[in-house]
Parts: structure tokens; C-alpha cells; sequence
């Protein structure tokens, strides 16, 4: 039935997200057959995998050490929304034996709150933490490709860490054995921790794309076997060796292996790592010209700052040394997106305003 959050994911051969230019194409023929303008053609097999949930879980356990985290037996709060990880979600925690506390597990797609995994949103697994003296508490979306964690104090930490402390567990076991040679891949809207946690490790390269898991996938495919995590600051994690999407069942097994190996409490782990302050815009196109307007915003934005760090392969990004400022027009909607990090609010807002102005944003 009509619901604003009931979708279909489509994913190409191998199990990669569509480019864009397909995603694309996808949308037309889909926007063409609804308006009836074009012939479906002939019916299709559709094959089904009843094991896909256990084939996924096995793949996990195979990357991580997973004595470790059973010999802990952790308690885990998980917030599965009713979506499509309550299964899946449930099946990785229990074979790392973990007592785990499942709200929101039955996976009937009637979502128990709004489903994007914000703090916002979130306080019932928050609130629950405190009460039941869990070590972690993961908060799946309705797709289960992206996870949002919440510390053992019931304190929301923010998507933005879960690719850092993903990648924090990866490079530590890699690096007595790697030599160097190692790619993390992300977007170039994602958090400034990633390169300082990268800087911390010999030989890890942070490589920058343009937005999209697609973008993101494409770069760890480039890197071959230095390609060992990716993902994005919304909290979705990629590891090739175990898919080439975002998983939060990945994400899960390699903070558990975390928290296993440091044998501290998360919260002192997060606050080991860089801190920064993020403030995200968003202008509806409609009222600054449309998409007309956006390449000679850019242009104006790459002119002022041409003496700066600039990346243009998705829009205008400009680094400083004490933050970064991203300007771009969304891929889904009909918005111009403006991100700035830095390591204090009002430097942010400083940000934030100065792009504004310059692209007339205001």
C-alpha cells in the first residue's frame, strides 16, 4: 500500500548500486511505464534466496575475530524500526552471543517511529540504555544499510563516527601486517575525522568522491586489494570483502571487535577520537532560480576561493586548516546542499555564512 517510506532497492550484478546514469535511466523507465507511455515487455523469472540472511551473516563472521567479542558476551540494544534488518540484525548478534535487548524486531515494515536514524529519533533506544546497562546500543534504518550507535550512556554519538570507528577496527588489525598501501574510501561530504583517524596509521590513503555509494564503491573498486573499507558520514559502512553496499551487519561486528580489543567503554573510545562540529543547509532551488542557477553559483564559489584547496567533482568542497565547507546540488531532490565542519561551532557558522553570502544562498 502507499506509505512515504516503502521503496524498492535495486542493485546491479555483483550486488553494486546503480551509477547515476543508470539509477537514471531506472527512474525514466519507471516514471514511463507508470504514465503508461511504454510497453512493460515480456514477463521476468523472479528467483528467491531464503538463505540471503544466513549467506550475509557468514560473510561477516569470516572478516572479523569473533572469539573475542563471544567471550564478552556484550549486551546490545538494537532498534531494528520494523524494517528489513530485524532478521538479519537479530541473527549477527546472537552468533556473536551477545544478550541482546531487540526493540522495534518484528519486520513488518510499519515503522515504529520516524525511521531515519537521528537522535531525534532515537529516544527510546537512548533511554533504554541508561535503564538496562547495556556496552552499546545500534539503531538500524528501515533498509538496514546504514547504523547509528549510541554509547553505554545512552548518549547519541552520531552517524559521522560509525565509518570512523569501522574503519578505526580495520586499520588496527591491518596495521602489523599491511606495510601500508591501504584506501579508505568516502564522499566528500563526510567528516574530517576519517582523515585524521587515517593520519594516525603508515600508508592509509582517504580518497574523496563525489556523493553516492555508487561513487564510493567505484574508488574501492579502483583500489583493488588496498581497498579495504569505505562508506559515507550517514552512518553507512562498505566493506568489499563482505558485499559492495552499505551494511549495518558490518558495521555492528566491527564495533563489537572494537570494543573487544580496546576492553573499554565506547564512550572513551569516541572521545579519544577528533571532534568536530558539523552544520548542514539545505535551499530549495525554486527560490534562488532553479537549477539554472546552480553552475554559476559554483562558478562564483571556485573563483573566490580559487587560492584554496578546492575538490570540483561534486560541486565546490574547500578545505582550511581548521575545517572544510561543501557546496552541491542534491542527485533526489530539487535543493542546492551546503555541509561545513570545523573544529568549533561558530567557526562552522562562520562557514556557513561566508559560502551563504557568496552564493547568494540568502
Amino acid at each position: 500500500k502507499p506509505h512515504p517510506w516503502k521503496r524498492l532497492k535495486w542493485l546491479q550484478p555483483r550486488g553494486r548500486a546503480p551509477p547515476p546514469d543508470v539509477a537514471a535511466q531506472i527512474i525514466r523507465t519507471y516514471q514511463e511505464n507508470q504514465s503508461g507511455r511504454v510497453d512493460p515487455g515480456p514477463a521476468v523469472n523472479i528467483a528467491r534466496e531464503d538463505m540471503a540472511n544466513e549467506i550475509h551473516v557468514a560473510r561477516v563472521l569470516d572478516v572479523i575475530e569473533s572469539a573475542p567479542i563471544r567471550a564478552r558476551k556484550f549486551k546490545v540494544m538494537l532498534d531494528s524500526v520494523n524494517g528489513a534488518g530485524c532478521v538479519s540484525g537479530r541473527m549477527i548478534l546472537d552468533h556473536l552471543d551477545c544478550r541482546v535487548i531487540h526493540l522495534n524486531g518484528e519486520p513488518t515494515g510499519e515503522f515504529a517511529h520516524t525511521p531515519e536514524p537521528t537522535e531525534a529519533n532515537l529516544t527510546e533506544l537512548a533511554d533504554r540504555m541508561k535503564a538496562e546497562d547495556a556496552a552499546v546500543g545500534f539503531a538500524q534504518d528501515p533498509d538496514a544499510d546504514r547504523l547509528a550507535i549510541v554509547d553505554e550512556n545512552g548518549s547519541y554519538i552520531g552517524e559521522e563516527y560509525t565509518l570512523v570507528l569501522a574503519a578505526k577496527r580495520i586499520l588496527d588489525m591491518v596495521a602489523a601486517t599491511s606495510g601500508g598501501g591501504v584506501v579508505v574510501a568516502t564522499n566528500l561530504s563526510t567528516s574530517r575525522m576519517i582523515d585524521d583517524l587515517a593520519a594516525r596509521y603508515v600508508g592509509v590513503e582517504v580518497v574523496r568522491t563525489a556523493v553516492g555509494e555508487a561513487n564510493v564503491v567505484e574508488a574501492l573498486k579502483q583500489a583493488g586489494d588496498r581497498g579495504l573499507i569505505g562508506g559515507e558520514g550517514n552512518g553507512g559502512v562498505i566493506l568489499p570483502r563482505v558485499c559492495w553496499v552499505r551494511d549495518s551487519l558490518s558495521s555492528m561486528a566491527l564495533v563489537l571487535s572494537l570494543l573487544a580489543a580496546e576492553d573499554r567503554p565506547l564512550s572513551e573510545i569516541v572521545a579519544d577520537l577528533p571532534h568536530y562540529v558539523m552544520i548542514k543547509k539545505k535551499y530549495d532551488l525554486s527560490a534562488i532560480g532553479g537549477r539554472d542557477a546552480v553552475g554559476p553559483m559554483l562558478e562564483k564559489v571556485k573563483a573566490h576561493y580559487a587560492q584554496a584547496k578546492l575538490n570540483t567533482s561534486d560541486g565546490v568542497r574547500v578545505d582550511f586548516a581548521d575545517g572544510w565547507v561543501h557546496l552541491r546540488s542534491s542527485n533526489t531532490e530539487p535543493i542546492v546542499r551546503l555541509i561545513a565542519e570545523a573544529s568549533s561551532a561558530s567557526r562552522a557558522n562562520e562557514l556557513v555564512d561566508e559560502l551563504s553570502d557568496l552564493a547568494s544562498l540568502t
